[in-house]
Parts: C-alpha cells; structure tokens; sequence
C-alpha cells in the first residue's frame, strides 16, 4: 500500500491503491505513519517526496471501510486521533523539507496531506476537493488549521463549506500550490525540486519549518526571541561555517546537512 525509496538523500514515498484513488485505510494510514517516522529519523535523508500513484494523489479515507465501520456501530474508530493526527504532525514538524507531487485528485483527508507538506508540485490534471461537508462531516487531517494559512480565512471557508472541487489552475491563483506543471512532468519536476532542497542546509530548513509554525500562532516579540535561538543555533553548524567561507571566497557553497 506504500512504497517507500530512498537515494541520493531523498526518500520518495508513494501511496500506492491506484485501483482505490490511494484511499486510506487502516493499514495504508499505519505503514504511511511508520514510513515518514521512519525518515524523519533518517540522518540519510535530508528531503522527502510525497505522491501517489495512478490517477490520484489521494482521495482521502477508504469510504467502503468507513461505512463498515458506521454499520458496526464503530463510527469513526478513533481514526482521526489515532491516525490522521500523528501523519499530519510527522509531516509538519519533520526537521526537513517535504515535497508534495499532487498527480491526480486530492480529496478530504488527501487534499490536507498536500497542504501539510512545505512545498506542492501539482500535475495540470490535478483536482483538489475539501469534501469532508459533502459526507456530513468536519475537516480533519490539520485541513482547518493550514488552509487558512495558505489562502486566507475567506477562502478556507468557501472551499470548506460547499466543498467544490478545484482545477490546478485554481490552486495556483490561490497558493494552495507552488507550480502547476504539464501531467507528464510532474515527477520530474517535484523530484528536481526535492534533489534540490536534500542538497541544501538541512538544519536551516529545520529551523526555517519550526519559526514559520510558531510565528503562526504568537506574538512578534516571541517569534523574534525564537528567531535570535534558531539563527544561534544555525550559525554553529558546519554547513554555515562552509557557506560564509564559499561567499568570501566567491565559490558556490556545498552543503552537508551538517
């Protein structure tokens, strides 16, 4: 249900029930949990890719499970703490860059495991559909908390509420993605765009991730006193050390993550 590679730095992970739009269910939401907790501790990996594959990125929860669940009298089996949390927090808080390669739709809890990640490279062909009303239900995955913060309180609601399904296009206008590309280079450029940032200062990243979610959530006096630790913390790293040496020297700087 998840492929998981790893070279040259990069750990490409990949959603893998084409023949169910990559929905999730039980297992494939545990071995994709145990596949990014396995990166996030990996000093090998410096940068993480994130697809599916078929037609979908992913079309959010197995329903046929689901509705088993609901006919058992099991409702939502925890799922959602159990679950979607820990993922949404893996990917967010992971002291790399992640990279989403949206190649088809991306619905429900999908939709929220695209806008989880840093960075989106999303296919021409790619749809994105916050249908969680659609079924009676309330957003999940983190989807309340990174929509808004991608396009705007406005926006998250209209897109929350009626639910409607949006083109690539529409993303892009928006900034729910960072490039729309043709469906046939979407793999290439969300891997050139990943062998990039797995070859970049890994801790910078890091840190850049941690200040950009907790500026989201406090005042500017404390974003700038965790600024002020981030950028100490930095400026001991042999790869700031490095690049301060290359730029005196006119060179271009070679990062080791270290």
């Amino acid at each position: 249900m998840i492929r998981y590679d790893v070279a040259d730095a990069v750990a490409t992970i990949t959603l893998d029930r084409p023949e169910a739009m990559n929905s999730l269910t039980v297992e494939a939401k545990q071995a994709l949990h145990d596949a990014l907790r396995k990166v996030a501790h990996d000093r090998a990996v410096r940068a993480v890719l994130l697809t599916g594959s078929g037609r979908a990125f992913c079309a959010g929860q197995d329903l046929r499970e689901h509705a088993d669940n609901l006919e058992s009298g099991h409702g939502l089996a925890n799922t959602v703490r159990l679950h979607y949390n820990p993922i949404i927090e893996l990917i967010s808080t992971m002291p790399k860059p992640v990279v989403a390669a949206v190649n088809g739709v991306a619905a429900g809890a999908g939709a929220s495991l695209a806008f989880a990640c840093d960075l989106r490279v999303a296919s021409e062909r790619a749809k994105f559909a916050l249908a969680f009303a659609g079924i009676g239900l309330a957003p999940d995955s983190g989807a309340s908390w990174t929509l808004q913060r991608l396009v705007g309180h406005g926006r998250a609601a209209e897109l929350m509420l009626l639910g409607e399904a949006i083109d690539a296009a529409r993303a892009l206008e928006l900034g729910l993605v960072n490039r729309v590309v043709p469906a046939d280079d979407v793999m290439k450029a969300a891997t050139d765009l990943v062998a990039r940032l797995a070859q970049g200062p890994t801790l910078a990243y890091a840190a850049t991730k941690r200040a950009l979610a907790y500026a989201a959530t406090h005042a500017l006096a404390d974003s700038l006193a965790l600024e002020a630790d981030l950028q100490d913390q930095c400026a001991a790293t042999q790869d700031h050390r490095n690049a301060t040496r290359a730029f005196l020297a006119k060179e271009q700087p070679t990062f080791s993550g270290e």
